[in-house]
This record gives C-alpha cells, structure tokens and sequence, in this order.
C-alpha cells in the first residue's frame, strides 16, 4: 500500500479480514482532549486505539522513547495485528501523530504494510462516513516485532554529524519555538535549535481539509526551506512525533535516505552540553 490511503478507499475495504485499523491520536502536554475517551465514544469501524503516548520505553526519562521490541509486539498483538495484516493508521489530533504510528509499525516492521489515512478522523468524519462507540473485542494477532537497525538517531550521531557529517537536520516544531522566541513547555529546557538544522513547521504540510500536501506543493515546502535532496536528512522535533510527518512527507517524495532523532528537541534542549542556536536561520 501506499504511505497515503484515501478515505474513500478505506471505506471501501471495511470489513476486510486482514485490515487493521488503529488510532493513533496523541495531544501535546497541557491539551485538555483525552484520546481514549474520545475514542471510546466515537471512533472508524474496527478500530483499534493504540494509545500512542504509552507505548514508548516507560523506564527511559526521556519522554515517548521508542519501546523494546517486546512491548511492541504485545500491544500489536492486542490490537489483532497479523504479520500479513495490512495497517491503515489514523488520528483526530492537531498533532497529525497518526505519522508517528505509521513509522513505529514500519520501523519494527509489523504487519505487511502500513499506511496513513490522509485526513484522519476530521476529513472521514466531514464526509459523514460512519463511526462505532465503546471498545472492540478483536481476537489476538501474531505480530512479531524487530527494531530495524540505522533507522533511528541518537544525539551522539548529531554530535558527529555536526562535525562535518553529511546529513541535514531539519526540524518539524513550529517557526517559534525553533528560533527561540517561545519558550519550551518542559522546566528546565532551553529554547532554539540544533545549530545548522532547516525549520519546517509540521502544521504547514496540511491542506485546509486535513489531507496532506502531495507533489510540488509539498516539494516546494522543502525547497524554500533550504533543504537539499542530495544529501541524507535527519528530521527532528520536540519529542520525535511530528517529526515522523516530515519523514513520510520526505517519502512520498521519493526520497529514502531520511532518519529521525528519536530524543529530539527534549533531549538536546535539556543537556546543557549540547551547542544550541537561536533565531530563524
């Protein structure tokens, strides 16, 4: 399947046996909406909800750390996932998080494909396409799932990176808090950017109705922002969730040789060790 699937097109294939389908909803720290309550009460048929914010490494202080291998397979195979289930990710966050969804599934490589819905629950919901309440009762699946390697990135690969290294960085949070004017929501962590790093604000990839920009348009965003697709990109953020929207905006331009820093801005902005930069360029 493709990154993007249509709504159009899922509702087309509901009810198929190997289809999964899972909400991915997460909000920002401070947002009053609770995921699980609103997908308790409304959510796409046969959904699953995978509760995006839990599923990371709980021993790591990091916030929303990647998880073991392990606990990955126990969550898929409590949403029903199958190794050769085909995996629609959606959401009905601000945020866009279904992306980050889409990239753990593909990174532990999970199921037999895995897709985002594009426009998620606001576009399907506009539509009038149908919805269920409560919680689904799936049998298990038998998902395994294996960390692929050199996928993600640690801030000791952009510590070498910054030492000449080939890779751009560019970074998904919004235009002020990449340059320092806003201040950081955690306590204790600085503002600004990873020096040398591009500014791409995650929000900018959407259309007014929630679908995702395709083609020169969202060639163009990249563009103006002064990336070059010649070189290698790591894509960044807060907390590596919306970077995984610049990641599959970057694939669906063909571009393959794209990583993302996992510790992101919360890691980087709270070591005083780190070299940091201010402003837009």
């Amino acid at each position: 399947m493709d990154i993007l699937v249509s709504t159009s097109w899922l509702a087309g294939q509901l009810g198929e046996s190997d289809l999964r389908i899972v909400d991915a909803s997460l909000f920002l720290p401070g947002d009053p909406r609770d995921p699980r309550a609103e997908f308790e009460q409304a959510h796409i048929p046969g959904s699953g909800f995978l509760d995006l914010p839990s599923l990371c490494d709980a021993d790591d202080p990091r916030p929303g750390m990647l998880p073991s291998d392990e606990y990955m397979t126990e969550r898929c195979r409590a949403l029903g996932i199958d190794n050769n289930s085909r995996i629609v990710v959606y959401d009905n966050s601000p945020t866009h998080s279904a992306a980050r969804g889409w990239w753990m599934m593909r990174l532990y490589g999970v199921g037999a494909s895995a897709s985002i819905l594009d426009g998620g629950m606001p576009k399907w919901l506009a539509e009038g396409r149908p919805v269920e309440s409560g919680w689904p009762v799936v049998p298990r699946g038998n998902a395994v799932a294996r960390r692929a390697e050199g996928q993600v990135r640690t801030k000791e690969d952009l510590l070498a990176n910054l030492q000449g290294g080939p890779a751009q960085i560019v970074d998904a949070r919004s235009a002020a808090r990449f340059s320092g004017e806003d201040k950081e929501p955690r306590p204790g962590m600085a503002s600004g950017h990873i020096p040398g790093s591009r500014n791409i604000p995650s929000s900018t990839l959407f259309k007014s109705d929630n679908s995702m920009k395709t083609g020169d348009e969202l060639r163009r965003l990249f563009a103006d922002a002064g990336v070059d697709f010649d070189r290698p990109v790591i894509t960044s953020c807060g907390s590596g969730v919306t970077a995984a929207i610049l990641l599959a905006g970057l694939e669906i331009l063909g571009k393959t040789d794209v990583t993302l820093y996992d510790g992101s801005w919360s890691e980087w902005g709270l070591d005083p060790a780190t070299p940091k930069a201010v402003g837009l360029a």
